[in-house]
């Protein structure tokens, strides 16, 4: 059960559709970064990623993924984070700013923001195309009954 505030969900979301994101789809939404500060500039480590038996069992060490995280702050104070796998510092960046501008309550990040959620839709439902085209159905004939 998450005891999450509506404020800290939406901005748990948003976080996760922005490091899901194409990293070329986000440099061509947001071509050009506005001011900012970097508090804690793109750099690249590793995270012990867990995992759970059953989904419910109990947890243990799966392994190590590269993550990429930055951290800044815009000239009006406001702070914007971004953790994103892999090595594209890029993409750490301009996630956090935009994490920074919908923090900060600017309306025209909306717009990017749903054709992100409008990539991701698109990517699961040609993914879900994929399966369904590979799914195999099975049935059963009854021998000897009328």
């Amino acid at each position: 059960m998450s005891k999450l505030t509506p404020q800290q969900e939406a901005r748990r979301n948003r976080m996760g559709l922005l490091a899901r994101a194409n990293p070329a789809r986000l440099a061509q939404l947001l071509p050009d970064l506005p001011a900012h500060n970097l508090l804690r500039p793109p750099e690249t480590g590793s995270v012990m990623v867990q995992g759970r038996t059953g989904a419910s069992g109990a947890p243990f060490n799966l392994g190590e993924m590269t993550v990429t995280r930055c951290t800044l702050t815009l000239g009006d104070g406001t702070v914007g984070h971004a953790y994103v796998q892999g090595r594209d510092r890029d993409h750490a960046l301009r996630a956090a700013v935009l994490d920074a501008l919908d923090e900060a309550g600017l309306e025209h990040v909306a717009p990017f923001l749903a054709a992100l959620r409008a990539d991701e839709a698109e990517r699961h439902q040609k993914r879900a195309e994929k399966a369904a085209a590979t799914k195999v159905e099975f049935f059963t004939l009854v021998r000897g009954e009328d």
